[in-house]
């Protein structure tokens, strides 16, 4: 026999997980590793980049002493905001992967984000 197609894709999820994309549709994505430090703002529906920005960029590489330390998490994060207030973002969301804990570079990028007036939701499961 053929296995049934549902009329409805949709039954098994709730009203939220179906919503939250369009209620918060830019979503913060941070990468940080031994050599460099890069964020970047997504918008989930399309899945486009609207603001990025990463101590491997020419211009931030010149001015930075260290590419992957607490100051140039800072320097990211205010960029990263400069960047998303141009394209008329001012709320994003942040949840961590599973290996990464909340603290130290990833927490300076966040702070720096919110100090610099990006409205970040933290959503730490």
């Amino acid at each position: 026999q053929k296995g049934k197609v549902s009329k409805n894709p949709n039954k098994n999820i709730s009203f939220k997980q179906r919503t939250q994309a369009f209620l918060e549709p830019f979503t913060l994505d941070v990468f940080i590793s031994k050599r460099f430090v890069s964020a970047s703002l997504t918008h989930r529906v399309t899945s486009k980049q609207v603001a990025v920005a990463g101590t491997n960029s020419k211009d931030i590489k010149a001015v930075l002493q260290s590419r992957s330390d607490i100051p140039a998490c800072l320097a990211i994060g205010r960029i990263l905001a400069e960047r998303a207030r141009e394209a008329d973002v001012y709320t994003a969301v942040y949840t961590p992967r599973e290996r990464d804990k909340f603290e130290g570079k990833i927490r300076a990028v966040v702070q720096s984000l919110i100090d610099n007036g990006i409205d970040v939701k933290v959503y730490l499961d």
